[in-house]
């Protein structure tokens, strides 16, 4: 019956704006057959960086109406086109006034510095404030790249330091009686810390100074380079903080201070005579490459969040993806694996991690690639850490930012048992089973017993004995070599090259350039895109029912109409058929997370 009210109601809307909408967007498509207004002669592109930044764009072309910053492939990918454009005189970035993501301020300073050395344009940086909230350094290490770096008057320059703060949960369980049972391979292995410790354990705060100290090296190091003064006195200066801006200028850390509007001007007038002002994103989506569907390529393959199994296929097709499915990114590399056009293939990891049995599905897929002759690059974003590390670990060639947060090779897993703080509460907590006792293991009531927590060690141990196999193999070390390095122990890419677990430093550009000499190619390869999911509207047909030409043809008309509620009317219909699916609302036991 559900299924048949749902059937109506779609019957009827699709009436609805056949009638209402499609006329409308028949009217506005005829409007705007023409071409996009072009870039005029002289153009100055606006980079707006305070709305946030993923590493990779989303798959779904719906998720960005709603909203949200760009993100870093896009940005590098669109400065590469403006370099080469005669109409593209400048580019304008306005900095956030918190923290920039360390391994993505490292990408986006290679590709200023690309734009102003090889496009022989300039880059000009506006911020309205730095406030140590975050990576602020990283930030000031961007604005230190461009070409002239500019302040808004009076506001506050904070860039001193790098900070780091938890919260330790372990005196307020113990308080109310929840206790959580986890187990770590090993003592660096830390993110479950905070509920099992009052403080920083030694390993924990080590392990912690060590990646931030490296982090704050390279920003520093780098803002020296670009700014061309000694790091040990820049770095004084700095940290003598904090400025107004005019004592910034004052003491060389920024160029000049000054309103947005005084900054555009400029800019717009060094462009030339009728120059303009043209958002970054508009450039972007109007100045798409031509497709070209013949000759060598490179596989370009995306993976970033947590890595889950699965397909994202039954999600809501309205919503940006968080998470890596193991069955499309093994989808892809088959693809790419099968296509003779493909003769590299670079993988561009952003991901803390997730499950073992997800990350091994797409370890294999690769392997099954670089079996056909096809050589895999990675290309570490932000992290590619512990899962993220896994599915890494037997490229031909791992290429990471100084930044990138890496390594934690390692496994944890366990539970809360809360009955203690429910029975305070009168609500009482039993359990039935059958079968072996492991079976009650994850219950919520108790901790583990002794036998279940030597069997779930067991567990922790053969999984953690497996991820330092893979790594030996894939970067050629020994395996006792490999645990003394792991432990669970994050490393910047800097440090994780020193230690044999990253090849090359650098970005996505120098990890192409790494697969177009494996793979023996010169001259221009054109970039192939794979992401092996449904499209939208193969989601929307399996979610709803509705068949693919009729979505389109809603989603066309809800895009143009713009009417919010469409959205969020179609969100609950996914909501409500997920909930009827069978195991829909099935409960999963906790499983080992890295």
């Amino acid at each position: 019956m559900k299924q048949f009210f749902l059937t109506v109601a779609g019957v009827f809307v699709g009436l609805l704006l056949f009638v209402v909408g499609v006329p409308f967007l028949l009217v506005v498509m005829a409007a705007g057959a023409a071409r996009p207004a072009p870039t005029p002669a002289h153009a100055v592109l606006q980079l707006d960086l305070r709305q946030g930044l993923s590493d990779q764009a989303p798959r779904n072309p719906f998720a960005s109406l709603s909203g949200g910053g760009d993100s870093i492939m896009s940005i590098i990918e669109t400065l590469r086109r403006a370099e080469k454009d005669d109409k593209v005189r400048a580019i304008l970035v306005r900095l956030p006034e918190g923290g920039v993501a360390p391994a993505a301020a490292d990408e986006l300073r290679l590709a200023f510095k690309h734009f102003r050395e090889v496009g022989g344009k300039p880059v000009y940086a506006h911020s309205q404030g730095l406030y140590p909230s975050g990576m602020v350094t990283s930030t000031y290490m961007l604005g230190a790249s461009a070409s002239e770096f500019w302040m808004q008057p009076d506001s506050s320059f904070q860039a001193v330091g790098v900070s780091s703060e938890s919260m330790f949960f372990k005196r307020f369980f113990d308080k109310y009686g929840v206790k959580a049972d986890y187990e770590q391979r090993y003592e660096y292995k830390n993110a479950v810390n905070p509920y099992l410790y009052s403080d920083y354990t030694p390993a924990h705060r080590e392990s912690t100074l060590s990646w931030m100290g490296s982090v704050y090296r390279t920003a520093l190091v780098s803002a020296a380079v670009d700014r061309k003064r000694d790091p040990v006195q820049l770095t004084r200066v700095l940290e003598d903080g904090p400025y107004s801006a005019q004592e910034a200028q004052a003491k060389g850390l920024i160029d000049k201070v000054g309103q947005v509007s005084d900054i555009q001007a400029m800019a717009l007038d060094k462009a030339g005579k009728g120059s303009k002002l043209i958002d970054f994103d508009d450039y972007g989506s109007r100045n798409k490459p031509p497709a070209v569907k013949t000759g060598p390529a490179i596989a370009v393959i995306g993976a970033e969040g947590a890595i889950v199994t699965g397909t994202s296929g039954g999600g809501s097709p309205f919503g940006g993806e968080s998470n890596v499915y193991s069955d499309d990114v093994a989808k892809a590399f088959r693809d790419a694996t099968e296509d003779k056009d493909v003769k590299a293939i670079v993988f561009r990891v952003s991901s803390p991690g997730g499950s073992d049995t997800a990350s091994e599905q797409i370890l294999a897929a690769m392997k099954t690639a670089r079996a056909a002759g096809k050589p895999v690059v990675v290309s570490m974003g932000t992290y590619a850490a512990s899962g993220g590390y896994w599915i890494s670990s037997q490229a031909d060639s791992i290429i990471a930012q100084p930044s990138t947060l890496t390594g934690s090779i390692g496994v944890y897993g366990g539970k809360f048992a809360i009955g203690d703080a429910l029975a305070r509460f009168g609500v009482d907590t039993k359990q039935l089973h059958v079968g072996g006792d492991y079976a009650q293991a994850f219950g919520s009531g108790d901790g583990f017993t002794p036998e279940q927590r030597a069997k779930f060690a067991g567990w922790m141990d053969r999984i953690y004995a497996g991820f330092i196999a893979r790594v030996a193999e894939g970067r050629k070390l020994p395996a006792d070599r490999v645990r003394e390095i792991a432990k669970g122990r994050v490393w910047t890419g800097e440090q994780a090259k020193q230690l044999g677990l990253v090849d090359e430093l650098g970005g996505f550009y120098q990890a192409i350039d790494k697969a177009k000499a494996l793979a023996k190619l010169n001259g221009d390869v054109r970039l192939k895109r794979m992401d092996g999911g449904q499209s939208p509207f193969e989601a929307l047909e399996k979610l709803l029912g509705v068949s693919e030409t009729s979505m389109k043809t809603l989603a066309a008309a809800a895009w143009v109409l713009g009417d919010p509620r469409s959205q969020a009317i179609l969100d609950e219909m996914v909501h409500a058929r997920l909930r009827a699916a069978p195991g829909g609302a099935s409960v999963l036991a906790d499983t080992p997370v890295r």
